[in-house]
């Protein structure tokens, strides 16, 4: 199929097919990255505005990292160096932006749904690197890509998502993808943080860790989004780790050849031991490494282009 959408705001108006064709796209990207020559021109000419305003490591890398490889010029804006420290509104912003000729805008922003707003009064594409508590399309992009190169279907695979899912952006696009992808998926984690309404998604709630990893074929562990909580809902991060966290005796849980994801930044010795972080059964690091390649896709088709040109490039 051919792209059709001018930006990415969110997993859930996806259908499987479009998924798919970003998955395509990447790995004719990741072919491509494992060249000696990494860059193609795919995108030359063409101006990426990172607007983050909100703190970012890994995303806002990630993306640098994709539109330089597409040969792009890319310049980033945080939060601190913009002027909404002046009061300037988003609105004004992303006009100002477009007003000097960018041509996409990548948005990191901490309320939901700012990237649907943005989108919906800019011409150009708009691709959302997390909206506050609500999407997060291209991390779990990533993270369905790298399970997908570990297993040849998702379909009937069963993914359990462990930790504080009531506030992470990550938990629901992740929600989104894989049930769309055929995957059976169980969020874990304390009840205050996994709430029943998460059944309506089509996902199974547990609140026992032992449940939750004994069939597991991926197990995602997710951090305490403290930033984003206006409320206690655990008495401690002891207590937390002590009920939750995933060490050397919890893992022999996991079946052998269980997966184990994090997308970061890992709080090591709460969620996991530092031993399991960097294990054999870890590939936190090949999502870091397939981020790069799922975002060149997502920029890539959200310019215009085809998978036919595409393929041409990477033989």
């Amino acid at each position: 199929m051919e792209w059709t959408r001018k930006d990415l705001i969110g997993i859930e108006p996806l259908s499987r097919e479009e998924i798919e064709a970003i998955f395509t796209v990447a790995s004719g990207f990741k072919r491509i990255l494992g060249r000696s020559v990494k860059k193609v021109p795919a995108l030359r000419g063409k101006t990426i505005v990172n607007l983050f305003l909100e703190p970012s490591t890994r995303t806002k890398l990630a993306f640098e990292m994709a539109a330089s490889r597409l040969s792009a010029d890319v310049i980033t804006v945080n939060a601190d160096a913009s002027s909404f420290v002046k009061g300037e509104t988003l609105k004004d912003t992303a006009r100002n932006i477009c007003a000097l000729n960018a041509d996409m805008i990548v948005l990191r922003h901490s309320a939901p749904g700012s990237a649907k707003y943005l989108s919906e009064i800019v011409d150009v594409p708009v691709i959302n690197a997390g909206d506050g508590s609500h999407e997060h399309p291209t991390q779990a992009l990533l993270d369905n890509f790298t399970m997908l190169e570990h297993f040849d279907s998702l379909e009937g695979k069963k993914v359990t998502i462990l930790g504080d899912i009531l506030f992470s952006r990550v938990a629901r696009s992740n929600i989104f993808s894989l049930t769309k992808l055929g995957a059976e998926v169980t969020v874990a984690g304390p009840a205050t943080l996994v709430p029943k309404t998460f059944e309506s998604m089509g996902v199974k709630v547990v609140h026992d860790l032992k449940t939750a990893l004994a069939d597991a074929d991926v197990v995602m562990l997710l951090r305490i989004q403290h930033e984003r909580q206006s409320s206690t809902h655990f008495p401690s991060l002891g207590e937390y780790t002590s009920m939750f966290g995933i060490n050397k005796a919890r893992a022999k849980w996991l079946k052998p050849e269980a997966l184990i994801m994090h997308p970061g930044p890992i709080n090591r010795g709460v969620e996991i031991d530092s031993e399991l972080a960097d294990s054999d059964r870890s590939v936190i690091l090949e999502q870091v490494t397939n981020g790069i390649a799922t975002r060149m896709a997502v920029l890539y088709l959200c310019t215009g282009g085809s998978m036919s040109a595409l393929e041409n490039s990477a033989e």
